[in-house]
Order: structure tokens, then sequence, then C-alpha cells
């Protein structure tokens, strides 16, 4: 006789406190999967990868396009088995990769562990977008986003400081140990918790056909190019910034030993940003916050980078010009973020897992490329970071712009 353990599966919506605290723990994962290897960077960099420690900066972003790659098929394979299974097998896989990368020696090797860390971590990213788009529309759903991206500048706080605990106690092995307990436990929670929100009748059979169609439908949509052009402009900055930040903090202004707490204030200092646009949102529209975002940002960033370009402060003042100006990348990303992917998810409800995939694959990728040689510029100072980012921002912008030309509803 065998027996195989059965998990009750829930069928009671849950409250909107803990619906949003269950997605934000998924959205958590992948903030959580890049703020905590931080602090190891620079350990990681002088074990496996000496002469070359500019490389460490790699294991952010091959994370990131492992997920953006990933985020290509987690939507179709959610439309079809729906959402919860494409969840669990992708927890599934991003502890590989976390296992994996316990026991790399290698940079390459620790590469290729992220990139499938990533590809798993794109299940909970994905998938809870489209729960959310399940169950609600429109503003009402950017404003859910709000709050739910809150976690992402939450986490971010907490991440770093908890990963130098963690690597203080055990070593840089161990922060892949912490990504597993966490997997599993948002795994549990949606298992045992979450009722399936995409229900039998209502999924779309994984067929090449309908698969062209869906996405011929999505990417000749003017919406949805516009949405995804801006999201990989303003997400590459934001990339370029997060994986060159402790390089900053550590060779430039000398504080490479402190780096998460001063990176944790930065987190906590742009928070609000999210909160912010949950009660503007729904009064504003999210072209308008969006577009009002990225002009503040053109302006900031350009006035920074004048700063470091001319010298006229001592480091100590030009140290506060880098932080205001690193809080003010954060703050855009919580100002456009569930802007922007609810923007280009409105149209597209009728294939919200496709949509999701396509637009979080597309624009991640993009980001990426555009952030990899933005933080390989590193010169010993923020300036190339600074007018790559000036120059990203100004783009999305006038993609923005040419949004509202040509569909200002």
């Amino acid at each position: 006789m065998t027996w195989r353990l059965r998990l009750p599966e829930p069928t009671t919506p849950l409250r909107q406190t803990e619906f949003i605290a269950l997605m934000a723990m998924l959205f958590a994962s992948v903030a959580f999967s890049i703020d905590a290897m931080l602090p190891a960077l620079p350990r990681i960099a002088a074990e496996i990868s000496p002469d070359a420690p500019n490389r460490a900066q790699l294991i952010i972003t091959s994370f990131v396009l492992g997920m953006g790659i990933g985020t290509l098929l987690t939507g179709p394979l959610s439309d079809a088995f729906g959402r919860k299974p494409v969840v669990l097998w992708g927890v599934a896989l991003y502890c590989l990769g976390a296992g994996l990368a316990l026991a790399a020696d290698t940079i390459e090797t620790m590469f290729a562990a992220r990139l499938i860390q990533g590809l798993g971590a794109a299940g909970p990213r994905v998938v809870a977008m489209a729960i959310i788009r399940d169950l609600h529309a429109g503003r009402q759903m950017a404003r859910l986003m709000s709050f739910i991206m809150l976690v992402f500048t939450i986490v971010p706080a907490l991440a770093p400081t908890l990963g130098a605990g963690i690597i203080w106690l055990a070593g840089w092995h161990a922060v892949f140990l912490a990504f597993l307990l966490f997997a599993v436990i948002s795994a549990l929670w949606l298992k045992l918790r979450q009722p399936e929100t995409l229900p039998p009748e209502k999924r779309r059979p994984l067929r090449l056909p309908p698969l062209r169609q869906g996405l011929v439908e999505i990417l000749s949509h003017r919406v949805v190019l516009l949405t995804l052009l801006t999201q990989a402009l303003v997400f590459g900055a934001f990339f370029a910034t997060l994986s060159s930040t402790q390089q900053i903090f550590d060779q430039t202004f000398g504080h490479g030993d402190n780096f998460h707490l001063w990176f944790g204030l930065v987190a906590v200092a742009a928070a609000p940003a999210s909160l912010l646009n949950a009660r503007l949102v729904e009064r504003v529209g999210m072209r308008n916050m969006i577009t009002a975002v990225l002009l503040v940002q053109i302006g900031l960033t350009g006035l920074a980078a004048l700063l470091f370009w001319s010298a006229a402060l001592p480091d100590a003042a030009l140290f506060w010009v880098y932080l205001v100006w690193i809080i003010g990348m954060f703050m855009q990303t919580g100002l456009t973020g569930g802007n922007l992917n609810a923007l280009a998810m409105e149209p597209m409800g009728h294939l919200a897992g496709l949509t999701a995939s396509v637009t979080g694959s597309v624009g991640t990728i993009g980001a990426v490329a555009l952030a990899i040689p933005l933080g390989l510029a590193f010169d010993g100072t923020p300036l190339p970071l600074m007018i790559g980012s000036w120059v990203l921002v100004v783009l999305g912008f006038a993609s923005m712009m040419l949004l509202r030309a040509t569909d200002p509803q």
C-alpha cells in the first residue's frame, strides 16, 4: 500500500488583507533574491572571481535575465493548467537553482545557478500578477498593485541587513539556504490558503496557433507596445542602479562595511512612494502619474549628474547628492511600476496570463540588456550611471508622451 499526502484545497476567498500579504510575499521572492545578495557580492568576487571583481554584478543581472526568460513561459502555462500549479512548479525550479548556487565554486557556475533561480522565480512573479488580474481590473487593480509594490521597497530595507547577518553568522553560502526557506513558506501559504482563480472551463489549451494569435494581438496593441518600451527604459535605469550600488557605496564613498544600513535607509525613505501612488492613482490616472514622475526624475538625475561632473562640491556633500538621487530612483519604481503593469494589462483581460508573460518577459529582458553595460561602465564614480540613467528616463518620458498623444483616455 502506498500513501500520498494530499493537502486540502481551499475554496473560501481570502480577505483583502491576507490576499495582499500573500501576493506581496510572492512578489517579494524576487526582491529578496536580489537584495539579500548585495552584501555578499564582494566576498563572492574575492573567492570565485578575484581577477575580475566587476563581474560579480552579473550575479544580480543573471538572476533578472533568467526571470525575464521564464516570464515568457509561465503565463501560457498558467492559462492552460491553472495559476497555483505553475507557481508551485516555479518554486521547485527556484529551489533547484538555489541549491546549485549553494555548491558553486566558479563564477560561471554561479551565473548558471542564478539564471535557473530566476527562471523559477518567474512563476510566483508572473502568476501573482495574473491572479490579481483574475479578480480585479482598472484603477482598482492599480491601487491594489501599489500596496503590493510597497513590498518591492520594504523588502530591500530588510534584505541586505538580513543577508549581512546571515553572512556574518554562516558565510555567503547560507544566504541560499534562506532563499530555500522563504520559497517553501510562500508555496505552502499559497497551496493551503488561496483558492484557484482560473477554473478549468476558462483555461486556454496550450496549443501553438492560439498562442501565436494571442502574441500577435498583444504585440500589435499600441498601448501595450508603448508601455513595454517605457517599462524597459525605466527599469533598465533601476536595475543598473541596483546592480552597481554596492560598489559605489564601497569604492566611491568608503561605506562598504555599513552598506546594508545605508541601503536600508534608502529603501525606507522610498517606501512611501507606493502608498502615495495608491492614494493618487484613482484620481489622477495611470498615464498622468507615470508622466509626472518621469519628468521629475529627468530634473533630479540631470542635476545630480551635473554636480558630479563639475566636482563643485566636496566628496562628503556628493555622497548626500548620490543618496538623494538613489532614493529618487527607488521612488520612481514605486510610483511607476504598478501603474505600468496595470496599464499594459488593462486592455488584455481576456489574455491575462499570456499578457503578463509577454510584458514581463520583454520588459525585463529589455531592461537587463540596458542595465548590464551601464553597470559595467562603473569607473569609480556614479557619473556614467547617472548619465546613462538620464538618457533612459528621457526616452521613457518621450514614450509616455507618444502614448498620451495617441491614446489619451
